[in-house]
């Protein structure tokens, strides 16, 4: 059970409290996002509660917030599953992305001054150190990838849309997950980032808008392609949920290879 620390000078009695949920809220996410946990499993409490080392309470709190970034999926009184994976899902999100994100590139190269520049030139060296991408980074770059997509929009005042489109990226990553062992597929990410880098730092909205359209569709792309064509399968078996066939993954990704996003 989670313990209660001592009331803090703000007057908050469970700042610890709020600690656990936020640690185990970041592992189960993790989790899902790599397909440790993987879609369609049934999370149950009270399993998961000794394998994360916090309270059934705490676990719950932690599984209600990934149901509202639809990472999770409520069942009722029959309790909590791992949202599916689709194809329609994944298209759906690319399209939401593309329509988005690239307004939003436009906006900032057109607002973008000293400091937004600053924030770019940044993001694109530190994501650049990275690549190409090791197996056993691939959770810094994944972060630094965040960093590189933020830092393109900072210069468009929006907190709303950094919002959205950090939802947005944390499905994105999940099914990259699943497409990294994506076989004979080459892409060169790096040079995908150049493009949009230097479009951007020139003022070339609608070039560098074009350029961030082609890198969010490219994964999805070559995925459904792949899928659809019957050349691979996701690992593991197909699930019916509710009248509905969704590819079900049982396990992470077993390399990394040049198909992300």
């Amino acid at each position: 059970m989670a313990k209660r620390s001592a009331p803090s000078a703000s007057g908050d009695p469970m700042p610890l409290a709020r600690t656990l949920i936020e640690h185990a809220y970041t592992r189960l996410r993790e989790d899902i996002v790599t397909g440790q946990l993987v879609p369609g499993e049934k999370l149950r409490v009270a399993h998961l509660k000794t394998r994360y080392g916090v309270s059934a309470g705490t676990l719950r709190e932690a599984i209600t917030r990934l149901a509202s970034d639809a990472l999770v999926l409520t069942e009722g009184q029959r309790g909590f599953r791992v949202a599916p994976i689709a194809i329609e899902d994944l298209e759906d999100v690319a399209n939401l992305r593309v329509q988005i994100e690239t307004e939003a590139l436009r906006q900032s190269i057109r607002a973008g001054g000293a400091r937004w520049r600053e924030r770019m030139e940044q993001a694109y060296a530190a994501i650049s150190a990275e690549e190409p991408i090791a197996p056993e980074r691939r959770r810094q770059w994944e972060e630094l990838n965040l960093r590189f997509h933020e830092a393109l929009l900072s210069g468009h005042d929006s907190p709303w849309t950094l919002r959205v489109l950090r939802l947005l990226s944390r499905h994105t990553e999940r099914y990259r997950s699943f497409a990294m062992a994506l076989p004979g597929g080459v892409r060169n990410v790096h040079a995908e980032h150049a493009e949009i880098f230097e479009c951007a730092m020139a003022g070339q909205d609608a070039r560098a808008a074009l350029a961030l359209e082609a890198h969010i569709r490219a994964t999805p792309d070559l995925l459904i392609k792949a899928l659809r064509a019957g050349r691979i399968s996701l690992p593991g078996s197909t699930v019916a949920l509710g009248g509905e066939v969704f590819l079900n993954a049982a396990t992470g990704p077993a390399d990394v290879c040049a198909v992300l996003a």
